[in-house]
Formats: C-alpha cells, sequence, structure tokens
C-alpha cells in the first residue's frame, strides 16, 4: 500500500506561524479582521482562495501572499510543531508500507524545509507540494500529479488528511481516504466529504490502513 499524508493539521500543528504570518501580512496593507473571523477555519484551503477571501481584490490578495510568505520563510514555518505521536505512527506505517509520500497544498519549497526542520525526511520518498504561483495548490489536481508521477494505482494508496479538501480530492481519483480527528477539520466535515475512516490518535492510522 502507498501512502500519502497531508503536512498541515496532519503531521504538524502550524498555527501558530499561520495566524502569525495572515495577521502581519494584512496589518501591513491596513486590512482590519471581524471579530468573527475565525483563522483556524483557513488552515488546510489554499493560501490563495484565503487571501482571495479576506482581501477586496485579486491584486490586495496576491500583495497579501507575499507579505505573508516574507515572514513565513523566515520565521512562521518554525512556529510550528508536531502532533504528538507522529513520528512513532510514520516509523510503524514506515515498517509495513510500499512506500509513504507528503501530499500538501503548501507550497514544496516551504513543504520540504518544514519536514527537514523536524527531522521527517527519512519516512518520505517525496514531498509534494504547491507551487509558488498557486498551481498544484488543488488536492484533486495535485494528487492525479503524484498519482502520475509515481506510478500508483488508485485501489493501492490512501490518503490521510484532516480536511474535507483532502477527501474530496482522494475519491474523485478512486484512493481510500481517512480522516483525521486531531486537526482542523471537524468530524461531520470529514464524514460528509466522504471519508472511509477517521482516526482520533496517530496510533490509530496502521490498523485502518494494514488490518
Amino acid at each position: 500500500m502507498h501512502v500519502l499524508f497531508d503536512l498541515d493539521g496532519t503531521l504538524t500543528d502550524p498555527k501558530e506561524g499561520f495566524v502569525k504570518c495572515v495577521r502581519y501580512a494584512l496589518a501591513e496593507l491596513g486590512i482590519e479582521l471581524d471579530a468573527a473571523t475565525s483563522l483556524e477555519s483557513c488552515i488546510g484551503p489554499p493560501l490563495h482562495d484565503t487571501f482571495r477571501k479576506l482581501c477586496k481584490t485579486d491584486r490586495i490578495a496576491e500583495q497579501a501572499i507575499s507579505l505573508y510568505r516574507a515572514r513565513y520563510a523566515k520565521t512562521g514555518l518554525f512556529e510550528n510543531k508536531p502532533y504528538d505521536g507522529i513520528h512513532a505512527c510514520l516509523s510503524q506505517i514506515l515498517a509495513s508500507a510500499d512506500s509513504i509520500h507528503v501530499v500538501t497544498s503548501k507550497p514544496t519549497v516551504f513543504s520540504t524545509r518544514i519536514i527537514e526542520h523536524f527531522k521527517m525526511e527519512r519516512y518520505f520518498g517525496e514531498v509534494f507540494g504547491s507551487n509558488l504561483d498557486g498551481t498544484l495548490s488543488d488536492k484533486t489536481e495535485l494528487l492525479g500529479h503524484v498519482l502520475e508521477r509515481r506510478g500508483l494505482l488508485p485501489g493501492e494508496t490512501v490518503m490521510i488528511g484532516d480536511r474535507r479538501y483532502d477527501i474530496v480530492g482522494a475519491k474523485n481519483h478512486g484512493v481510500k481516504a481517512l480522516g483525521v480527528l486531531w486537526g482542523y477539520g471537524s468530524e461531520a466535515e470529514l464524514t460528509s466529504a466522504g471519508a472511509d475512516g477517521l482516526c482520533a490518535h496517530p496510533a490509530e492510522i496502521h490498523g485502518h490502513i494494514f488490518n
């Protein structure tokens, strides 16, 4: 079985860095967030989609993305931490899987640095992310790219993630999808998206895949 892991909300918790970078970018542009705006709900979707919702025009959204990435590249990506039990989970899966890869909407250049920073690179064959111009940020498009690039058969592949985008992207390609409950998507969100199973702790993932 080939195992694909989302990054944000699945392997690591990016909340601190994400929220600080979004607030920094908007503050630099003089944009005030509504008190009811929840930035946690923006963790997972492509960054371009998030800023299009928060900014009035595409031009301003692009400026915000540049400001976000300027802070993120220096500081924000390290304001992050692996979830408890992730290293043990990956080690266990590595012993059973045909291959393991990261599949994330986050740009590859940042995703690779995060994986290396937390010493996870030994578990993964390849880190697949989006491009800085926003291409491959859609999970359906990205998963199609991964399946073709690695020559993976959908029936021999499983996608693991915390948001509906991971589940829908997998189901669009006939790939099994597992939802994790420690990230930023609710049980209702994952179930309604069509998750084949839900995991409350990283230790449960291996059993869902191989038992």
